[in-house]
This record gives structure tokens, sequence and C-alpha cells, in this order.
């Protein structure tokens, strides 16, 4: 009988490009989740390279691992750093829901 290899499934394999990224995004998003939101953009800092990442956006590479290490709250102007140095923005669009509980009036 021969042994099949069996290779670990890593997340960072696979975000190797703007439409990958953007989707692993979105669905961070659309789960409502900070935490999930903070990791996910911790995931792709490290699939671009850490050490790059930090450069681009002026902190330290242990500062920006920290922060995006899933035991810190990022602020949230280092989150629009690393969004913005990846290339990436966030976009407000309404819930599709068929019942609101708040209007908004014009």
């Amino acid at each position: 009988m021969t042994k099949e290899k069996i290779t670990r499934w890593d997340i960072l394999d696979y975000l190797d490009n703007e439409k990958s990224i953007a989707a692993y995004l979105q669905v961070a998003l659309d789960e409502n989740n900070p935490a999930g939101l903070v990791g996910a953009i911790g995931d792709i800092v490290r699939a671009r390279g850490i050490n790059n990442m930090a450069e681009e956006i002026g902190v330290s590479r242990e500062g920006l691992y920290k922060s995006f290490s899933g035991n810190r709250k990022p602020n949230i102007e280092t989150v629009f750093n690393a969004l913005d140095k990846l290339g990436m923005r966030i976009t407000i669009t309404p819930k599709p829901t068929a019942n609101r509980k708040h209007k908004v009036k014009a």
C-alpha cells in the first residue's frame, strides 16, 4: 500500500490576487464580526509579506503583527491604512432586508 502525501491547507496560499482578497474580505464583512474582519486583514497582510506591509504602512513589523494577531483590537486608522496599502476599500450598501426597523427620512 502506498502512502498518500497530505499537505496542510492554508488560506495564505489562495490570497495571491486582488479578486481573491476582495472576496475574502467581503465574506468577513458579511459575517458582521469585527474580529473576523481583523483576522482576515491579518491573513492578507501575512500573505503579502508582513515586513513589506509594515514598511509601506510605516509601522514596525512587530506592531503590525500584534495589531492583526487576534489578541488586540487595532484602531480604525491601522485598519484603513492596511486596506489602503492592500489596494482595498470598504464600500457601504444597504442590507438586503424586506422589513427595515428604521427608515431614513429624506
